[in-house]
This record gives structure tokens, sequence and C-alpha cells, in this order.
């Protein structure tokens, strides 16, 4: 018997899986695929049964990724985009000047891409490829031109710009807050909390958020995920009360999906920088973006 090259499952499964994943529903996942949503339900019950594990946790008219589902979406994120892109390049006649940058699933989604839509308006001529990592150290050894991170400026062997400092608040959604009586932290530490723990350890946790504070609370009820971009979308649909970066909480909140709960604001304690090698110079490409980024902060 022939053996495949590449150990892949049901190509349908993992774009059905993606979808979905990037959705967090499997109804916006069927819209998109043109299929039904009990489709896309049985290709991720086939993938997950063909691989061995379980990819979503299914809770009442919500999804939740499981470790396995949230290291699986990474992969194919990068994978597809850059499928995507190879392939826009040959439907144009060849392959355009490239320019690959790397940050974080919630730099991605909430502050880099509202951006990158001005970007190729003005810059046609460049495509952007983009390499998602939540994994810190995964963005850091990467090949790619430019990074987004997080933390103190010094990065071994990268040069670093400043782009912005951020705040800390708390956040949930409206419907979680309606009928609370919240009137400080002390009231906000006692409800169920939200953290992104165990993927970079120099995130603000909420003891830490709540120490600077001056709130003792010795007993947290935290719901803990490895992802920032799940723990947002949790506190959306009501779950709970997250440490929201205002950088990439604000547009939520200006939307109304988010509000604050109490005025409270913590000053995070390091800053985002845009960062490049020191050990080749940058492409033309790459210093556009780069300039183009340190003059499109708001």
């Amino acid at each position: 018997m022939a053996h495949k090259h590449y150990r892949f499952p049901s190509l349908n499964g993992l774009a059905a899986f993606e979808s979905a994943a990037r959705h967090m529903s499997l109804t916006r996942a069927a819209s998109e695929m043109n299929v039904t949503p009990g489709a896309i339900s049985k290709h991720v019950k086939q993938l997950e049964a063909e691989i061995g594990t379980t990819l979503f946790v299914r809770l009442h008219r919500a999804l939740e990724l499981t470790a396995e589902g949230a290291a699986l979406l990474e992969a194919l994120r990068t994978s597809f985009t850059h499928i995507s892109g190879t392939l826009d390049s040959l439907r144009k006649g060849g392959p355009k000047r490239a320019v690959t940058i790397g940050c974080t699933s919630a730099v991605a989604q909430f502050w880099l891409m509202p951006r990158m839509g001005r970007f190729w308006n003005e810059h046609q001529d460049i495509v952007v490829d983009h390499a998602i990592s939540d994994r810190p150290q995964n963005i850091g050894l990467s090949p790619v031109d430019l990074r987004i991170r997080y933390g103190s400026g010094q990065f071994q062997d990268e040069n670093s710009t400043k782009l912005f400092d951020d705040k800390i608040l708390a956040v949930a959604s409206p419907g979680f807050v309606a009928g609370r009586n919240i009137t400080s932290l002390a009231n906000v530490a006692a409800l169920q909390l939200l953290a992104v723990e165990g993927v970079d350890w120099s995130w603000t946790t909420w003891a830490d958020f709540l120490r600077q504070a001056g709130v003792a609370a010795r007993r947290l009820n935290v719901r803990r995920f490895n992802s920032y971009v799940i723990s947002i979308q949790a506190a959306m649909d009501g779950q709970g009360v997250a440490l929201g970066w205002k950088s990439l909480a604000q547009p939520l909140i200006d939307a109304g999906r988010l509000v604050r709960l109490t005025d409270y604001e913590m000053d995070a304690p390091q800053s985002f920088y845009l960062t490049w090698s020191t050990k080749h110079a940058l492409s033309p490409e790459a210093e556009t973006l780069k300039d183009w980024l340190l003059h499109n902060l708001d």
C-alpha cells in the first residue's frame, strides 16, 4: 500500500476546523464555507476522531478551544496564510515584493489587522506575510523580517523601537455587568475572573493587578486560558471578567462589546516594541512597512 508523503488528516476537516476556530462559531464557519453547520460539526468530529484528540469543548451555544485545538489553529493559521499569499502571487502573474511580520494572535487581531488594510491600499506592490504565534520564543526565532513584541525592549540579537506603552483594566460584557452592584475592585475580585497564564510569564496576572491596586484578595475564582483572544471572547460572551490591555481592548469598548468595571487602570509593566534582526539589514519592503507602522500608531 502506498503511503502518504504528508501525514495529513482530511483537508476538508482541517479547513472546517480552522474556520470554526477562527470564528469560534459553527454557524459563521458554515456561512463562510457555504455548507450547513451540521456539515462543519461532522467534519470537525471526524478530524478529532482521526487525530485522536478533542479540539473543542462544546458549551451551550459556545465553543472553547482545548490546548490541542489552540496549537492546531496556530499551525493552520500560519500555513494557510502562506498558501494564500503564494496563490495570490501566482494569480497575479508572479511573485511580488514580500515582507514577513510576526506577532501574537491578540496583537494581530486587535491591533495589526485593523491597520493593515490601509497599508495594502497604499502599497499594493508589497505582499505582507504574517507569522502568528502565541509563544514569544517562537516569534523571536521565526525567519521573519519584523516582529511586534511585548517586553523591556532588550531582546537578544534584535534592534527595537517602542510602539506604545499600555494600561491594563478590568473588562466584561454589558450583560455580565447588568444587575451586579460593582462599585470597587474588591467587588470585582469576588467575581469569575478570566486569566491568560502559562504562555508568557511577563504578562500581568489577576493577582498582580489586584496587588498593584491595593486590593487584598486571597481566594480568587480564576479560569485560565493560554490565549488572550479566547479570554476576551469568553468575556464578550458573558463568562466573566478579563484583564484588558487597553491598546487591544479599547476598540471593543468603543463598539459596546466590552465595558470597564471600574475607573482603575494599571500601567503595564512593559511595552510593545517593533523589532528586527541585528544580523542583517532590512529589505526595502521591510523598511517601508516599519516606517509606515511607526507613523500609523493611532
